[in-house]
């Protein structure tokens, strides 16, 4: 797939962005000079932590509306593979002359069939219109500006988890985001091969049902020890991280860690969710990563 030069009305409907083009000299006034730091490589299916940064020109009239960040990941012939939209940290409605907009956020590259250099483009729009705002840096039209190259690799065999009993299949939301998740029953288990050493356990989860009056809490254990308890609240993604020393894993090949939930629910019996759905769920966990130390 190509770089796409001209309006698409039908492809940016489906990216939700807008319909108008303009070049990288419009002549419209620079809102602001974005940047990203990252890291150069990442492999699939891992955890990135990316840097935002939106450096208001000095000169800038009150934006007035809200406008939501576009993030869009290209492969090497300018072809979209996936989208991360957000809201910035600092509502653009509450950006001022010279302010620096700073923030990080931590990003799980899809499972998706490519690797090589992939380039990062990012933009403001409105989700209400599709307008985008003209800011300072390298754009080849549409108002998307190149802030990122690196190389996206293969997953590692020690960094593979694999999803084993007590989950239902896998579910996605079909769109370029790239998300997906299982859920949970009672008790579900999550392997991965020992690479001897210690490591860091990335849990993305969520409870999005507000089914219960107080927050479930979570367990995760490797056999009789519990590596990490909380309490999930219904509604944000929660991203856990956890640090597991080499002894904690013991000298099998393979590491199982079990994540169990103090009470499940059936969206059947529940009349707030108008569902038929008659499955037994616990938590929806998005990504499971093992970063060996």
């Amino acid at each position: 797939m190509g770089r796409i030069h001209a309006c698409v009305g039908l492809l940016l409907a489906v990216v939700g962005l807008g319909v108008a083009c303009s070049g990288p000299d419009d002549g419209a006034a620079l809102v602001a000079t974005p940047s990203l730091v990252m890291r150069d490589a990442a492999a699939v299916g891992s955890p990135v932590e990316m840097i935002y940064r939106f450096e208001v020109a000095t000169d800038v009239p009150p934006i007035g509306n809200d406008y939501r960040v576009f993030v869009h990941f290209l492969d090497a012939d300018g072809g979209l593979m996936w989208t991360d939209d957000h809201e910035p940290a600092t509502p653009t409605s509450h950006w001022t002359p010279g302010l620096a907009v700073e923030y990080t956020r931590t990003h799980f590259i899809p499972r998706f069939p490519y690797v090589g250099e992939t380039r990062v483009e990012i933009g403001l729009y409105s989700a209400a219109t599709g307008e985008r705002l003209p800011l300072a840096g390298d754009t080849l039209g549409l108002r998307s500006y190149q802030v990122a190259t690196f190389d996206l690799r293969l997953q590692s065999e020690n960094s593979l988890v694999v999803f084993g009993e007590g989950w239902h299949a896998a579910e996605s939301e079909g769109s370029l985001g790239g998300l997906e998740w299982q859920w949970s029953m009672r008790e579900a288990t999550l392997s991965f091969s020992n690479p001897g050493r210690d490591v860091q356990f990335h849990l993305q989860l969520d409870q999005p049902a507000a089914v219960f009056t107080e927050p479930q809490q979570v367990r995760v254990s490797l056999g009789a020890e519990v590596i990490d308890e909380f309490a999930l609240l219904s509604g944000p993604i929660e991203l856990r991280r956890m640090t597991i020393p080499a002894s904690s894993l013991g000298a099998e090949q393979a590491v199982d860690l079990t994540i169990s939930v103090d009470r499940t629910f059936v969206p059947a019996s529940a009349p707030a969710l108008s569902s038929d759905d008659s499955r037994e769920l616990g938590v929806r966990v998005f990504r499971a990563f093992v970063q060996p130390s």
